[in-house]
């Protein structure tokens, strides 16, 4: 206490001259309705300056909420979509069964520069992730997952050697295999599309319906040039990715509840031959 008092003592004249000048504008703010208006416009300004600025570090936190909803609203539209799609193609389906489930989940580790190139993902078998699942972007189409762990798991890239996926053009639905030719890691081949079909660069590509591990119209990529090759009568396709495989972050996996299914049917019958 006795410290405040000799404060106040030693600077008694600053602090009067202080309290003095406070006192005059405010008589001065109350007085003149012009200062009164440029008080209030400039407080406004401040404290709305300040409310902004918290704000900003408060939605800054909360990116990570915020992203993580627009993930889960993804993830519901596409099962639906997906779903739709199949009920659409097959009138017999039952009302309200649905043939895909979709996961999401995060990249933590990415390779696109190798001949077979594999991506790990932070979802494994507690999550309920198995072998034989599709996995997608936003933008399209990943890769397969090949091995799980407890709480991880790998998935075989496109952008593999050993990848090789239904897919179509979307304009004509005529389908043929994708496939990695390990040269660039933007572009994939699209092969066995016959002679006759017509096309154009800039074509769309998207899954073909041939496969029981994605659902069909996934985007893969467009067309970028394409060549005959004469003693096999097939182009040669080059597609452009959508993804942007050097830059990968959140995935949708998505299962075929009915792969299992499909393929113990499509075994015994070859077995029968």
């Amino acid at each position: 206490m006795q410290q405040i008092i000799n404060f106040v003592i030693r600077h008694k004249n600053f602090l009067l001259y202080l309290f003095l000048m406070m006192v005059s504008l405010g008589f001065t703010v109350q007085s003149h309705s012009y200062h009164q208006s440029s008080f209030f416009n400039s407080s406004n300004w401040i404290s709305g300056s300040i409310y902004q600025g918290f704000d900003g570090i408060t939605s800054y936190f909360g990116l990570s909420q915020e992203n993580q909803k627009l993930v889960d609203e993804n993830k519901r539209l596409r099962k639906l979509l997906f779903n739709q799609e199949t009920e659409n193609k097959d009138t017999m389906s039952l009302p309200g069964r649905s043939i895909y489930t979709i996961l999401s989940g995060k990249v933590i580790k990415n390779s696109y520069s190798d001949p077979r190139n594999y991506i790990t993902i932070d979802l494994g078998s507690t999550d309920s992730l198995k072998a034989d699942m599709g996995v997608i972007t936003p933008k399209g189409i990943l890769g397969i997952v090949e091995n799980v762990s407890r709480n991880y798991a790998t998935v075989q890239s496109i952008l593999n050697e050993k990848s090789n996926i239904n897919a179509k053009l979307k304009n004509t639905n005529h389908f043929g295999s994708l496939v990695w030719n390990t040269k660039r890691f933007n572009i994939v081949q699209l092969v066995d599309i016959p002679r006759l079909v017509p096309l154009m660069v800039g074509d769309t590509i998207v899954t073909g319906g041939m496969s029981s591990i994605f659902p069909e119209n996934v985007p893969i990529g467009t067309i970028q040039k394409f060549d005959l090759d004469t003693a096999k009568s097939f182009y040669r396709i080059d597609v452009q990715l959508f993804n942007d495989m050097t830059n990968l972050k959140n995935v949708y996996i998505v299962q075929n509840v009915d792969r299992r299914e499909i393929m113990e049917l499509q075994e015994q019958t070859i077995n029968e031959q």
